[in-house]
């Protein structure tokens, strides 16, 4: 029976445990590049213990961030500050790393969340934004730009640009990022899609452009690094054609096929109409769903909170990692407390060996040290 703190490998990448920090919007950065903002929260997450770190939704290219504020790594000074934020974490942290790309498509040019997070006009801040079709995330929105031919051929250049970028940073790992109502899930879904050409249509067109930017992706990253992808496996819209969790097991597939090493299971955000029964691990489902259907291995995501949840989703075979977010933002040492209560043993770095209540020595192993 797997344990939550049991190792696991994913291509070439072994993490020492399951658990998973989340991909997480910081909307800190100037003109894409990372802060001291980034250095300092990503250093104090890095420092808990867990897996995997995987940073932000990190935009491929100016138009597809979701905010102005939002992380992205298209040129060479955004790879410049992201490398030192970078060296800084691998100086003080054992724990493997993960970027996540993605493109905002429709869902660009939006205030961040303390400003409102609608949609920015242009000549207000904003910029022009392209989709698969000229359809608003929302009524009151003005209508996307709808993507050319050539928008498409561009867009991929970027992300495998951004993947080699990622390469030579040193992240152990990359994530596509095709959820949450951004532009690989806004082709993947009808409600977004509406295009009358190869890639629109039927489930094999609308499936067309992600799969073709993993392809791409996978064929100029190292055979030995990990790639995985981010799904919304349902758009939770019953009543017009959506994306849903059949259509998203043969997209399963498809990434499997072309060498996907892990499939991160979420859910919504390419409609306002969505209806979503948020509760306790109200998503764990669609995981096990996606794990038992194409053999992937899976992270399971969404108001994961204790570590008895979370090691009884990993030992019931439901999900093979737990990916937690806001958690982790509550509590970047989760993983410490996770490992006292489960009895077992986490990486932390020993200047903070001190810090553990008697008895829970435990955690770190041997931390039997004093001073003269």
């Amino acid at each position: 029976m797997p344990h939550l703190f049991d190792p696991i490998t994913l291509r070439g990448l072994t993490l020492s445990n399951r658990i998973i920090i989340s991909p997480m919007c910081q909307y800190s950065a100037v003109e894409g590049s990372a802060t001291a903002w980034h250095k300092a929260h990503l250093s104090s997450l890095a420092l808990g213990g867990a897996g995997l770190l995987c940073l932000e939704a990190t935009a491929v290219a100016p138009e597809g961030r979701i905010t102005s504020g939002c992380l992205g790594l298209w040129d060479d000074a955004n790879e410049a500050a992201l490398e030192k934020v970078i060296k800084t974490v691998r100086a003080t942290s054992s724990t493997k790393l993960a970027i996540q790309l993605g493109h905002a498509g429709r869902k660009a040019s939006s205030a961040s969340p303390w400003d409102g997070g609608q949609l920015v006009a242009v000549g207000q801040g904003g910029w022009a934004v392209l989709a698969p079709s000229a359809v608003p995330h929302k009524s009151d929105e003005s209508a996307p730009l709808v993507m050319s031919a050539d928008d498409l051929s561009r867009v991929k250049a970027a992300f495998v640009d951004a993947a080699q970028r990622s390469v030579r940073l040193g992240f152990d790992a990359i994530e596509l990022h095709a959820a949450h109502g951004y532009l690989l899930h806004q082709f993947l879904s009808p409600i977004a899609n509406q295009r009358t050409d190869e890639y629109g249509g039927s489930l094999e067109n609308r499936m067309r452009f992600p799969l073709a930017v993993f392809e791409a992706v996978r064929a100029v990253v190292p055979e030995h690094m990990a790639l995985g992808v981010r799904v919304s496996a349902t758009d939770w819209v019953d009543d017009e054609p959506s994306w849903t969790p059949d259509q998203t097991v043969v997209f399963g597939h498809r990434l499997k096929a072309l060498g996907a090493d892990w499939i991160d299971v979420s859910s919504g955000g390419v409609s306002p109409k969505q209806q979503i029964p948020v509760g306790p691990g109200y998503q764990v489902h669609l995981a096990e769903l996606l794990k038992r259907e194409v053999g992937l291995p899976v992270m399971a995501v969404g108001l994961i909170t204790t570590a008895q949840q979370a090691q009884q989703i990993v030992a019931d075979g439901q999900a093979d990692m737990v990916a937690l977010g806001r958690a982790a933002l509550y509590n970047p040492r989760w993983a410490w407390h996770a490992a006292a209560e489960l009895d077992k043993q986490v990486d932390g770095p020993p200047q903070y060996w001190r810090s553990l209540p008697a008895g829970k020595n435990r955690v770190f192993g041997d931390t039997t040290f004093g001073m003269r």
